[in-house]
C-alpha cells in the first residue's frame, strides 16, 4: 500500500474534511447531513467511509420490478458504518463455486435482501476547505445475475490517490439483478419495466449529482468505472438517451465490457413464462402483479430455476435488452448512427476472457457438437454458411485456442480452448474493437490488454484477473492500473508524468493515433512489466465475427 505523502493532526483532519457536516465527534465518527436525513460514517486512518446509505426507497411491494423512487426521509442520525445488504444473487451452481478459489480479493456477499438500494462513499479524510475533488463511480460486475458493492473495498485506491496528490472520492451503489432488475417478456415491455437495474445505476448517478458535494466531491467531475457487467453497463450509459449524458458523467473506464449487441426484451419470453409457472402465478390475469405478491424467498427459488452463466447453456437470461425506453435501438446501431456520448474513455480486456465461461460445457468434445452448441446458445439464427466460416476461423487446433500462447497446454477437452477463443472474442474483444473503431474518430480513447497470469492452469489471464491491478490490492502492488484510473478521473487522460508512478515511464497513445495499428497498453508477466503493443491480433477472425454480429442483430 502506498505511503501517504502527508499525515495531518486529527483535529485538523476534521476541520478540513467535514466542514459540510452537521456535527463531528472523534468518538462517534463524522456525520454528513443530506436533505432526507443524516448519516454517521467511520474514520479509519486517513480515509472516511460512509457505507450503506439508502439512495432510494426500498424496492419492495408495488416497487418490486419498478423504477427506483426517492429515499424515505427520516429524523435523527443513522449509522453508515457497514455495507447494506446485497441485492438478490441468482445461484450460479457448482462451476461458479469452484472458480471462487482463483481469487479471494473480492469475496462474494453473504447477506442479501430485496431492500438493497444502498450507496457507499469512500473519501480522503483531508479535503482542503473550498476544494471539490473528482469522483469515481464504480459499477460492479457479475454478468447481471450476481454482484454487490460489499465485495469491493476502495481504501487502497483512495489512499493511492492521496499519495499521488490527485485525491478522488470513490462511490459505489447496488443495483437490482437477475429478474428483479432485468425482467423480460412482452408484459415487462408493456409495463415499461425493462432494464430496471441499469435505471437503478442511473438513479444512483443522479444521487451523486445532488449529494456528492456534501462529501467534498465535484459533481461536474464524475467518471463511471466498471468491470464485466459493470463495464458493459458503462458502455450502455454511453449509448442510452441518444448519447446525452445529462451531465451525469464526463468519462468512462471499462474493464472487460463494451456496448454490445442486444436482443429485444421479448426474445426471452419463454423464461418469463417459466418464472410465472415456477412462482405459482400460472393463469393469473396480471402475472406481474402476481409476481409482486410472491414472497421474496419463493420468488428467489423460482429465479434459481432459470439458466445461469455457469450452467450448460451459459446464458444470461436476465440482463439488458432492447425495451424501447432505455434502449430505443440496438447499442451497436446507436454507435453506427453516431448516437453516443462523445466523452473520453479507457477500455480493455484480459487475454483469455472466455476460459472461465467455457468450463460449463466441457462435455462438448467433437466438431459437430461445437457447431450445434454455437447455433443453439451463442448465435441463434446463424446460417450454416456463417457457422462454417466461424468453425474455419477458429479451428480445433488447441495451439490456436485460449489460453492463447500456451501451445497444446490447458486443452482439458478437445473443444475447450476453441470454445474459449470464440467466446472471448465474440463477447469481449469484438465489441471493444468495434466500439473503438467508431469512437476513436470523435473523442480521446485509450485501450489496454491484460496478459498477466498466463501460467494460471486451465484459465490463463482469465476474465476478472485484472481487477486487483486497478483496485491496488496485493502484497506489493505496482499501482500501474490504479494510477491510470486515478489520472483519468482527474484529467480524462490515463497518462502521468508523476515520478511516483511507474506509469510515468511510458507514453500511452490514444487508440486511433497510429496509422499502422492501434496501440494497447499491455500488462505483462512478471509484474510490473508493461509495454505498448498493437491491437492487430486475430483481425480477420474478429472482422468475421463483427460482420456476422451486425447481420444477426440488424
Amino acid at each position: 500500500m502506498g505511503r501517504l505523502t502527508r499525515i495531518l493532526p486529527l483535529p485538523l483532519l476534521f476541520i478540513l474534511s467535514f466542514r459540510f457536516t452537521a456535527a463531528v465527534t472523534a468518538a462517534q465518527g463524522p456525520i454528513v447531513t443530506l436533505d432526507y436525513g443524516s448519516f454517521q460514517g467511520n474514520l479509519t486512518g486517513n480515509s472516511v467511509k460512509f457505507l450503506g446509505i439508502p439512495f432510494a426507497a426500498p424496492p419492495i411491494g408495488n416497487l418490486r420490478f419498478a423504477p427506483a423512487e426517492a429515499p424515505i426521509p427520516f429524523k435523527g442520525v443513522r449509522h453508515a458504518t457497514a455495507f447494506g445488504a446485497a441485492c438478490f444473487q441468482q445461484s450460479q451452481g457448482a462451476s461458479a463455486q469452484n472458480l471462487s478459489s482463483i481469487s479471494t480479493d473480492f469475496p462474494q456477499p453473504s447477506v442479501f435482501s430485496e431492500d438493497c438500494l444502498f450507496i457507499n462513499v469512500f473519501k480522503p479524510a483531508s479535503i482542503p476547505a473550498g476544494k471539490r475533488i473528482p469522483v469515481i463511480f464504480w459499477i460492479y460486475g457479475g454478468k447481471y445475475p450476481i454482484g454487490a458493492t460489499s465485495s469491493y473495498q476502495a481504501d487502497p485506491l483512495v489512499a493511492r490517490s492521496v499519495a499521488l496528490g490527485e485525491p478522488v472520492i470513490y462511490v459505489s451503489a447496488n443495483y437490482r439483478l437477475n429478474a428483479f432488475g432485468f425482467l423480460q417478456g412482452k408484459e415487462a415491455k408493456a409495463a415499461a419495466l425493462g432494464n430496471i437495474g441499469l435505471r437503478d445505476q442511473q438513479f444512483a448517478l443522479r444521487w451523486v449529482q445532488k449529494h456528492i458535494s456534501a462529501f467534498g466531491g465535484d459533481p461536474t467531475k464524475v467518471i463511471i468505472w466498471g468491470e464485466s457487467a459493470g463495464a458493459y453497463s458503462a458502455g450502455y450509459h454511453i449509448v442510452t438517451n441518444d448519447g446525452d449524458t445529462q451531465g451525469l458523467f464526463r468519462g468512462a473506464f471499462m474493464e472487460s465490457g463494451s456496448p454490445a449487441a442486444l436482443y429485444d426484451i421479448t426474445a426471452n419470453q419463454q423464461y418469463f413464462d417459466k418464472l410465472v409457472v415456477d412462482a405459482g402465478c400460472q393463469g393469473s390475469a396480471d402475472p406481474i402483479a402476481c409476481l409482486r405478491a410472491v414472497p421474496f424467498d419463493k420468488l428467489g427459488d423460482a429465479i434459481n430455476q432459470s439458466p445461469n452463466l455457469f450452467s450448460y447453456q451459459s446464458l444470461i437470461v436476465w440482463g439488458p435488452s432492447i425495451d424501447g425506453l432505455f434502449f430505443k435501438r440496438d447499442p451497436q446501431d446507436s454507435l453506427l448512427k453516431g448516437l453516443y456520448a462523445k466523452v473520453p474513455f479507457v477500455t480493455g480486456d484480459c487475454d483469455d476472457e472466455g476460459t472461465i465461461f467455457s468450463l460449463s460445457n466441457t462435455n462438448i468434445t467433437t466438431n459437430e457438437e461445437f457447431i450445434g452448441y454455437m447455433k443453439s446458445n451463442y448465435v441463434p439464427g446463424i446460417s450454416d454458411d456463417q457457422l462454417a466460416a466461424i468453425a474455419n476461423a477458429y479451428p480445433e487446433d488447441p495451439a490456436q485456442g485460449s489460453p492463447f500462447g500456451t501451445g497444446t497446454g490447458n486443452a482439458i477437452t478437445p473443444q475447450f480452448k476453441r470454445f474459449s477463443a470464440v467466446y472471448g472474442d465474440l463477447f469481449f474483444q469484438v465489441p471493444r474493437r468495434f466500439f473503438l473503431e467508431i469512437a476513436s474518430k470523435t473523442q480521446p480513447t485509450f485501450a489496454f490488454l491484460y496478459k498477466r497470469g498466463k501460467a494460471t492452469p486451465t484459465v490463463g489471464a482469465f476474465h476478472g484477473s485484472d481487477l486487483a491491478e486497478f483496485y491496488g490490492f496485493g502484497t506489493e502492488p505496482d499501482y500501474i492500473g490504479t494510477d491510470a484510473l486515478i489520472n483519468f478521473a482527474n484529467t480524462l487522460d490515463p497518462n502521468t508524468k508523476n515520478p511516483q508512478s511507474l506509469l510515468s515511464s511510458i507514453d500511452w497513445p490514444c487508440w486511433g493515433s497510429s496509422a499502422a495499428a492501434p496501440p494497447l497498453l499491455t500488462f505483462l508477466d512478471p509484474a510490473p512489466s508493461i509495454n505498448i503493443t498493437l491491437d492487430n491480433y486475430r483481425v480477420q477472425e474478429m472482422d468475421l465475427l463483427t460482420k456476422i454480429s451486425l447481420e444477426l442483430w440488424a
